[in-house]
């Protein structure tokens, strides 16, 4: 048969691939496209048909790649580039007049306060152009970047896999009720937070919080660990404990409770991230180059 003729696999079945590439099992990684079971696990046979190799290992507690998937996944990747390239290619002369601009936000401090100004500029300029944010953890982000789901991402810093750049400095505070003893101080030790109850955080800065505890060996007492930022700051309001957030993701004022500067001082960066400026689509270009440009800049409170 000549290789003109021969089988090759489908966008579907090279994207379920991608996937397979970073989740936990198979059924997770076609639930992921929206795939039933029984779909994934055809298409995935297929795949391996038409490539005549597998690409995953069965007998493997999670999911893992064989030698033969190892090998392709560059070369899939860098097929989902070529097709953003063609993208770019085709839409480039229609001077940015219409696009879609895909990105990602890792939680309330991007969402709340970072992207808003940003993606109001970029609409002013490019009102043709549609916008579409997704907000996950912050690994899912750069797990959604790496597989080419958004193109640009708000992430936590540093991420030497990707191109980056700078969008603020991100400080922790104290949370505290209004009728605190701490709330008297306008700065709080790490050790101080430490001798109450602490509403814990479970979203994007929940390691940076156990990490500042742990340079300043106190060991915090955990009474509640929450994702949702209303919930922290209702049970904080409540004198249910204590908490720390990072600043960017707090409301300029929430009833009930105060925000305190906490020393030593922790803080975090944060920013854009794609996996190559250079292979931008049109739009995500744009939007690149106006937060590098003549981007609105955050700092810390």
């Amino acid at each position: 048969m000549d290789d003109l003729d021969a089988p090759i696999p489908t966008l579907r079945q090279l994207e379920l691939f991608l996937s397979l590439a970073s989740a936990d099992s198979i059924a997770a990684a076609g639930a992921r496209l929206g795939m039933t079971a029984s779909a994934t696990s055809h298409a995935l046979r297929a795949l391996e048909d038409t490539l005549g190799a597998a690409v995953v290992d069965r007998n493997a507690p999670s999911v893992a790649l064989t030698h033969a998937g190892q090998q392709i996944l560059p070369h899939v990747r860098d097929v989902f580039a070529s097709l953003r390239l063609i993208q770019t290619t085709a839409s480039a002369s229609a001077g940015l007049k219409t696009g879609l601009l895909r990105l990602g936000s890792f939680g309330a401090s991007s969402s709340l306060k970072l992207l808003p100004p940003l993606l109001e500029a970029f609409k002013v300029r490019y009102p043709g152009v549609d916008v579409f944010v997704t907000e996950k953890a912050d690994a899912e982000i750069c797990q959604d970047l790496a597989e080419r789901r958004i193109e640009i991402g708000v992430v936590t810093l540093p991420r030497p896999e990707f191109d980056t750049q700078v969008l603020a400095v991100d400080e922790l505070v104290a949370v505290l009720p209004q009728s605190h003893p701490l709330a008297k101080l306008s700065v709080v030790s790490v050790k101080q937070l430490g001798e109450y109850p602490l509403v814990l955080t479970h979203a994007g800065s929940q390691g940076l919080v156990a990490r500042m505890f742990s340079r300043a060996g106190v060991r915090p007492r955990v009474t509640h660990d929450l994702t949702q930022l209303l919930s922290i700051l209702e049970f904080v309001a409540r004198n249910h404990g204590v908490s720390v957030i990072a600043s960017l993701a707090l409301p300029d004022r929430h009833p009930g409770v105060v925000y305190r500067s906490i020393s030593p001082q922790s803080s975090r960066r944060v920013g854009l991230a794609c996996l190559n400026e250079r292979r931008l689509s049109p739009a995500a270009h744009a939007f690149w180059t106006l937060v590098r440009k003549g981007s609105v800049r955050q700092s810390n409170r």
